[in-house]
């Protein structure tokens, strides 16, 4: 596969939110809180805690910041109980969109949700109403600039440790596995000292839909700023060929 994995995009995020870097925090923080609860503060046992503390990383969230995290997550028994929360729905022109939340109020962001499709011109769909369009996987986006090796030589370590696709793109690689096999791989590609810019299981799209008009062009980054904006969600997933 090739053409799609989408750098230049996850570069503007970060850009985007060192601007902002409390929501990616913020983000971060729920995720450390649900994984903790789940399976416990030591990340050794505990391989979705490693996978999170991979992700703080990669965003230059601070290690104490994350110890903090943890340790208040594992102590405090009365902390918020958060719910996780898909939403799906339709963008201008047919565009797939997943929202995924986790919130400890879901009155407050279902219609938080509903608002931002609403603004944007779309709405929002019933459950499987577009996901069928997405496969689940691993991804990890290795920026050419910060790796050393050759790509030969990084896709064959993804590849012995289970990896599904390795595609070299202009300006980065690609590294998709399956969702179960994430960590597996990513621990390896640690192990030998590789930078990652971004590490997550995440949502593929299966095609892309172009948007040729400048209203639905703003119409679809209207919906994508106010989810942005919400703290309830977690992660965006779309279809729209940027």
């Amino acid at each position: 596969m090739s053409g799609h994995s989408k750098f230049a995009n996850i570069k503007h995020k970060k850009e985007k939110n060192d601007a902002a870097k409390g929501k990616i925090f913020t983000i971060i923080g729920r995720e450390i809180a649900v994984a903790v609860k789940e399976g416990g503060a030591d990340p050794n046992n505990n391989s979705k805690l490693r996978d999170v503390i991979a992700k703080a990383k990669a965003n230059n969230m601070p290690n104490d910041t994350i110890e903090r995290g943890i340790k208040k997550a594992a102590g405090d028994a009365s902390a918020v109980n958060y719910v996780g929360i898909t939403y799906e729905g339709y963008g201008p022109n047919g565009t797939a969109i997943i929202v995924d939340a986790l919130t400890d109020n879901k009155n407050r962001t279902a219609s938080n949700v509903r608002n931002a499709f609403t603004k944007g011109g779309g709405n929002v769909g019933t459950t499987g109403c577009v996901s069928f369009m997405f496969d689940k996987k691993g991804q990890i986006i290795i920026d050419k600039e910060e790796c050393d090796m050759e790509a030969d030589d990084l896709m064959m370590i993804a590849l012995d440790a289970g990896a599904e696709d390795f595609a070299e793109e202009e300006d980065s690689f690609e590294i998709l596995t399956a969702p179960d096999d994430f960590s597996v791989v990513r621990e390896a590609l640690e192990k030998e000292g590789i930078a990652m810019a971004s590490a997550e299981v995440t949502m593929v799209p299966q095609n892309y839909v172009e948007l040729t008009s400048d209203e639905d062009i703003k119409k679809m980054n209207k919906i994508l700023d106010l989810l942005d904006e919400d703290d309830d969600v977690q992660a965006v997933y779309h279809n729209w060929d940027e």
